[in-house]
């Protein structure tokens, strides 16, 4: 499964003086090492929380800060005993940009840059820290050291500007941890008629370090019949649970529990296979093998924080598993493709697909039913990022975008409708570019942090769904 937890190094530096002891005004140490209190008390008391750790160098000197070339091999070597996932460069002063290169070159991981605005002017002109301009310099030679990096604007440590920054930061880092060597499993095989889903398995390895895993029916099968014969007492989503929640429209309860069944079998595949997300072939091996469909399966365990895209859709898989990392796991992924275009609304489309949206995004003001066995539900309403991760003759790019919900015609399956800026042009888009009719869709927004996650991603760009 995902991981959402990630510890972030945090590395203040000021500048290294020769008088740096008695150093008084411009640059003054003190002056800095004030900052760098103030900034990672607020950081501990207003980000700390059960996903999220942070270390620092209380331990490094007295000051707490790194200033001296020569400590960057016993930084380096401390962020790597902690197992942090990202450093956040603290600029406290002028600070020294060489120290800082170092540490973010050797350690090789996503880089955060920011230091806090100078507020304080004496009356005689007396001003202490620089920090601003420090942050210049600092940027330049993480651009000589090729070190892509991050940044959240010159402000104060109160500023909503850094707390949005640093909380895109986490999400953004929380992507890089997942996407870096994601275990993928595909159950069963693509659909035959489904060429839309083809991917290359060997350029994932290669480019991205991604490691492709194949179930094949028999064995998905075995633990359904297993589970059907031995583990109804044990599965995780009950029939009570399922009426509670669902118009189950007459259907009966031993089709239901084969239903049901499902979800235990892909959890038990994910345990067995240590996947972090599936696609799984759905239509129409699994009626035929199980009597049954796996939709309602699949919208419950996007639920439970396991994500199986279906019809074989590996590339879908991936951008659920982006955009669910990008919200930290606080919003379920939907899986809508682009359906139809609205028969009033020239900008709006149907993102509709037959049943695996979560129960959680599932408008309030309704009763969800299974419509052909199938979840049926509107999604609720609000502003939605819409991606989709995809290969084109050896090049990769990730679509984002953002969406408001609008009033349409009612449909079955699990839907919405979306309405764009500009639909002709993402048409066009669609048609003529690599992306396929598959969306992945998640409740805010996180385009720009899509955007800022293919910086640390050599081999993907970023592609503006409205651009």
């Amino acid at each position: 499964m995902l991981d959402f937890k990630v510890k972030i190094g945090l590395i203040p530096d000021v500048r290294d003086l020769f008088d740096f002891s008695t150093r008084k005004g411009i640059f003054e140490p003190a002056k800095g090492v004030e900052n760098k209190n103030k900034v990672l008390e607020y950081i501990k008391n207003n980000f700390s929380d059960e996903i999220t750790e942070f270390c620092d160098l209380e331990w490094l000197n007295d000051l707490g800060v790194v200033y001296k070339n020569f400590d960057c091999d016993r930084v380096c070597e401390y962020l790597r005993e902690q197992k942090v996932d990202a450093i956040f460069i603290i600029n406290c002063n002028f600070g020294n940009e060489e120290v800082c290169g170092q540490i973010a070159k050797k350690m090789g991981l996503p880089v955060l840059l920011w230091g806090p605005q100078d507020m304080v002017f004496e009356p005689n002109g007396q001003r202490y820290t620089d920090c601003q301009c420090g942050l210049f310099a600092i940027s330049k030679q993480l651009r000589r050291y090729g070190v892509p990096f991050s940044y959240i604007e010159n402000c104060e440590v109160e500023d909503d500007i850094f707390k949005d920054g640093l909380h895109q930061f986490l999400s953004v880092v929380t992507m890089i941890k997942n996407f870096k060597e994601m275990r993928i499993t595909q159950v069963g095989t693509r659909l035959n008629p489904f060429k839309s889903v083809m991917y290359n398995e060997l350029e994932l390895m290669e480019k991205f370090g991604l490691n492709m895993q194949t179930v094949n029916m028999a064995v998905a099968e075995k633990h359904f019949n297993e589970i059907m014969e031995t583990k109804q007492d044990k599965l995780k989503f009950s029939l009570a649970d399922l009426k509670e929640k669902y118009d189950v429209d007459g259907l009966d309860d031993a089709l239901l529990t084969k239903m049901l069944a499902f979800v235990n079998m892909y959890i038990e595949i994910f345990e067995e296979t240590d996947s972090d997300v599936m696609a799984s072939e759905c239509w129409t091996a699994m009626p035929m093998a199980m009597g049954a469909n796996p939709c309602l399966a699949m919208s419950i365990l996007y639920d439970m924080g396991y994500i199986v895209a279906c019809e074989s859709d590996i590339y879908g898989a991936i951008t659920a598993a982006l955009l669910t990392c990008a919200s930290r796991g606080k919003v379920a992924a939907t899986f809508g493709e682009f359906t139809t275009r609205h028969p009033k609304n020239k900008n709006a489309e149907l993102l509709w697909h037959c049943g695996p949206f979560p129960y959680s995004t599932k408008r309030d003001d309704e009763k969800a039913k299974l419509f052909n066995t199938k979840p049926s539900f509107r999604a609720k309403d609000g502003k939605y990022t819409i991606a989709r991760f995809q290969a084109d003759r050896g090049r990769y790019t990730l679509l984002g975008g953002e969406y408001h919900t609008t009033e349409g015609p009612n449909t079955f399956g699990t839907y919405m409708w979306a309405e764009f800026k500009d639909l002709s042009k993402i048409e066009k888009k669609l048609i003529n570019g690599p992306y396929i009719h598959h969306m992945v869709e998640a409740y805010g927004n996180y385009s720009e942090i899509l955007r800022e996650f293919c910086k640390y991603v050599p081999e993907l760009d970023f592609d503006s769904i409205e651009e």
